[in-house]
């Protein structure tokens, strides 16, 4: 089985699985500060985190969620993204980065990912192909888990890689559920469509033939958590001219099942 590693939406704000921050959220990250723990640089990187875990923000967006003076804000977003607990997107806006993965896999706190390498494991062996678990991050999507084929050929896509929202059956999975606007902004320049994404929705599974790398194919499914929110996809990928141009209805339901497994997982905590 393939190694596997952790991803979390913020492990130090005990934060996950949020597409947005509200007014109240907004006050409560402002206020850390005044209730901290006496460590000011570490409540500010904190707060830092918390603003980024609802998704990527700009400097001016993260000076006005986190209350922080701008160069302050600069200075710690700049210095989290050296350590890779921060990142930058295609925009350069900043976003969580693939160090919160690691750490979380090390401290075993993500249910999604504890249950995530037995799934992947026989998802393998029942296909035959290299599985993956994606979750977006931005314009990007992250590869927090993986269980390869062991031999012959295979689409490799190691732990903590970050591949385009643009292209790929975990991207369209990823996006096909979001809010209208935000389906409608990563549908520009992307290879597949909302009428595609409209397909996904209603089989409840995206399939995609060289859409994202010559020759490579691939079919994936949603997890959700307990509110019934998209938080990741399970994909498996190889070869077109094993998986056919049809992958979907070779490999549709196992996909499926391996989602719903996943999806339980988190549903019962």
């Amino acid at each position: 089985m393939g190694s596997q590693r952790v991803c979390t939406g913020n492990l130090l704000a005990r934060i996950a699985f949020r597409t947005c921050i509200s007014p109240t959220e907004t006050r409560t990250i402002v206020s850390m500060t005044s209730n901290g723990s006496g460590v000011g640089v570490i409540d500010k990187a904190a707060m830092v985190l918390s603003a980024l875990e609802a998704g990527p923000a700009s400097l001016a967006e993260l000076v006005s969620l986190t209350g922080l003076a701008r160069p302050t804000a600069h200075r710690l977003a700049v210095a989290l993204e050296f350590h890779r607990i921060v990142g930058r997107d295609l925009q350069g806006r900043f976003v969580l980065g693939p160090r919160l993965a690691e750490l979380s896999s090390a401290a075993g706190e993500d249910r999604l990912l504890a249950a995530a390498g037995p799934v992947l494991g026989q998802l393998r062996d029942q296909t035959g192909e290299s599985a993956q678990l994606f979750r977006r991050q931005g314009d990007l999507r992250l590869c927090v888990a993986a269980a390869e084929r062991p031999v012959g050929l295979r689409d490799s896509v190691p732990i903590g890689a970050t591949l385009s929202m643009r292209a790929g059956s975990a991207a369209q999975v990823l996006l096909a559920w979001e809010e209208p606007d935000r389906l409608h902004t990563g549908l520009r320049g992307a290879r597949f469509s909302a009428t595609m994404l409209s397909g996904v929705r209603r089989r409840g599974w995206a399939q995609s033939i060289a859409e994202r790398e010559r020759g490579v194919a691939s079919v994936s499914a949603p997890v959700r958590g307990p509110s019934n929110r998209v938080v990741a996809a399970v994909s498996i990928s190889g070869p077109v001219d094993r998986l056919t141009r049809q992958p979907g209805r070779l490999h549709a339901k196992s996909i499926i099942d391996a989602a719903r497994t996943l999806s339980e997982a988190l549903i019962r905590g």
